[in-house]
């Protein structure tokens, strides 16, 4: 078994815990898109918290947080809520502070903006991890469902390694936006001439 593909192998194990997230993406007739997004934790175990015990397969952590959008992936409304919590009194209070990420964009560093408008003591670890995976997902929902200007670089460009504007996959899928300079483009050059890719690296002074 290679460390690539962490299988079970030959050794038993029995499964601790499971976190789901799920995050459904709604068209509205007035142009905005609704993000809905839930994080449930699940032990398969009882577990023994200060608040109390909490039965195997119920939910430790069941955390919503829906947020709308713009056309321009800019947030104009969002909020959080939280059903099931370890301290219930005290955890599912903080659900109004994510009426903060009011005014982000989902594609301008919106995790970091996350963590400086919430993060920490100012809102909840898990609400804000949740928060996290919205930007893709926006972006899935969105393709192929807006109309995009035929002239405009595809907004995915430059936002993954397989997309990097001078590599071989924007070459072939999106010769427009490809840029030919940097190592990547070598790669890709090889790649369309079915050769192998040497790039050469400058020798230090």
């Amino acid at each position: 078994m290679s460390s690539a593909d962490p299988g079970s192998g030959a050794v038993g194990r029995r499964r601790l815990h499971t976190r789901t997230i799920v995050v459904e993406v709604y068209a509205r007739e007035d142009g905005l898109l609704d993000l809905e997004a839930r994080l449930t934790d699940v032990k398969d175990h009882e577990l023994a918290l200060p608040s109390g015990m909490r039965p195997a397969g119920a939910p430790v952590h069941d955390m919503h947080l829906n947020v709308r959008i713009d056309q321009d992936f800019n947030v104009v409304d969002a909020a959080g809520r939280s059903a099931a919590v370890p301290y219930p009194g005290f955890c599912e209070t903080i659900g109004p502070a994510y009426g903060a990420l009011k005014g982000l964009n989902l594609l301008d560093k919106f995790r970091k903006a996350v963590m400086q408008a919430i993060g920490g003591v100012r809102g909840c670890t898990h609400l804000s991890e949740l928060a996290g995976v919205l930007p893709t997902a926006a972006v899935q929902a969105a393709a192929g469902v807006r109309q995009q200007d035929p002239d405009a670089q595809p907004f995915q460009l430059d936002r993954c390694h397989a997309l990097v504007t001078d590599g071989a996959a924007v070459q072939r899928f999106y010769p427009r936006g490809f840029r030919a300079a940097g190592p990547g483009a070598v790669a890709a050059q090889a790649v369309a001439a079915d050769a192998p890719a040497t790039v050469s690296t400058p020798s230090p002074a």
